[in-house]
């Protein structure tokens, strides 16, 4: 589509990110094409018809830090769907189910001594205060946390979310990344004994409608189920986009697309470029979710370290959103890199693995109490995130003439949010708007 300066605009993937870039091109007075690969906007913040119930297919939730998410819920006039909720956190460790996430359950947890339990309270509270992550950058994430917790502490408290996520990757992790995790929760907490964490009524689905209807108010275009082949160029400069075969002609294309697609699908990219992108590593991800009767815990996020159980938690999503008051939606997501073999698993073999860690920390469990079941899946959901992570990173403005690219690889130190999606659409467009 062509803007009033007589560019035409492409974006590719119509996540949160790409979706924020054609809201703010869109304020600008610039008209945009989005194009989308799946059949529905939202990327991996997309909805789904659970037996009955609108939800996403990977959870979200809202920290008390998300100022972008926020601004944008206020221009949309959607302020009063935001909730906020006392939520709790969990530990079920040796057998035992435990409170956790608040001084009094620190010093009342039996894993760890005195001295172990003082070595994490610091941490949290220097990654609290932290106000850049340049230091930690340069530093492996499984020699900062020994360092700062000892053997006894990391054993306990980040050995298994580390293996269990990333496991032959685990020592490749940057501190920086692990510590902006940290500050992000606590940072959001009410006070010392209250974590606050927040939830949009109608789930994320409402704020991925809002803005394509905004978008498609300031005149731009989103076209679903359109899958791009390549971008074409040619003398160094973005001509158009191949879209199943048909080239559209575009001046600028902004791809929000993950990275490790790009390359495939922008050959005219510098060698180096390409060189980064090939040096790129994700894990995937194996995301099930249960449907309920009844309450399974009080908590809505319970870590889990125990003998015999590779997941590193549960996430109980109605402790935080209740949803209709009467089903019960657990969140169990299984990340871990796509050439481990436990990937390649059917979902009757996750469910079956599922069911027993249940009945682990809850004997009394049964299947009985099981509504619906649903498993998502995602390839490149999560970058491993090295110790000078961006460094690594081919630029977003690319010195392919037209060309700019950006994926949750470029939050880095941040974790993956709608917030940082929304910041990213920013950086991008302003990229973008200078160079033309």
């Amino acid at each position: 589509m062509t803007d009033q300066s007589g560019q035409k605009i492409a974006i590719i993937g119509g996540g949160p990110m790409g979706l924020g870039a054609a809201y703010y091109l869109g304020k600008q007075g610039h008209k945009v094409t989005v194009y989308e690969a799946g059949d529905r906007v939202g990327g991996m913040t997309a909805s789904f018809d659970f037996d009955g119930t609108m939800i996403e297919r990977f959870f979200h939730f809202i920290c008390a830090t998300d100022y972008d998410y926020f601004e944008i819920l206020e221009e949309l006039g959607m302020s009063d769907q935001l909730n906020w909720v006392n939520t709790r956190m969990g530990y079920f460790y040796n057998g035992r189910l435990s409170n956790w996430g608040d001084p009094i359950s620190l010093l009342t947890f039996r894993g760890l001594s005195l001295i172990d339990k003082a070595r994490y309270a610091f941490k949290v509270l220097y990654c609290k205060g932290l106000k850049n992550f340049d230091e930690l950058d340069q530093q492996k994430a499984t020699e900062w946390l020994k360092k700062w917790l000892g053997p006894k502490g990391y054993q306990v408290l980040w050995d298994p979310l580390m293996s269990l996520k990333f496991y032959e990757l685990q020592d490749e992790v940057s501190a920086a990344w692990i510590a902006a995790r940290v500050q992000r929760v606590a940072q959001s907490r009410e006070s010392l004994f209250k974590e606050k964490t927040g939830y949009l009524t109608g789930c994320s689905e409402v704020l991925m409608i809002a803005m394509q209807e905004a978008i498609e108010k300031q005149g731009s275009e989103i076209k679903l189920s359109q899958p791009i082949k390549q971008v074409v160029s040619e003398n160094n400069r973005v001509t158009g986009i191949d879209v199943g075969g048909e080239v559209h002609a575009y001046d600028t294309v902004i791809s929000t697309a993950p990275l490790p697609y790009v390359s495939q699908m922008v050959p005219d990219l510098p060698q180096q470029d390409h060189d980064k992108l090939a040096r790129i590593k994700n894990v995937g991800v194996v995301c099930l979710m249960f449907k309920l009767d009844r309450k399974f815990s009080d908590y809505f996020w319970l870590n889990i370290n125990a003998p015999g159980i590779e997941m590193p938690g549960i996430i109980e999503y109605t402790n935080l959103n209740p949803l209709n008051g009467k089903d019960h939606i657990l969140y169990v997501p299984y990340y871990m890199p796509q050439t481990n073999p436990k990937y390649s698993w059917d979902n009757e073999l996750f469910y079956e693995e599922v069911v027993k860690v249940f009945k682990t920390i809850r004997p009394e469990f049964s299947e009985d109490w099981i509504k619906s079941f649903h498993a998502s899946r995602y390839f490149y959901a999560q970058p491993v995130c090295e110790p000078g992570y961006l460094n690594m990173l081919p630029p977003m403005q690319s010195p392919l003439q037209g060309f700019y690219m950006a994926d949750t690889s470029y939050y880095y130190p941040q974790d993956r949010s709608i917030t940082e999606s929304l910041k990213m659409a920013k950086q991008l467009v302003e990229l973008a708007v200078a160079d033309r």
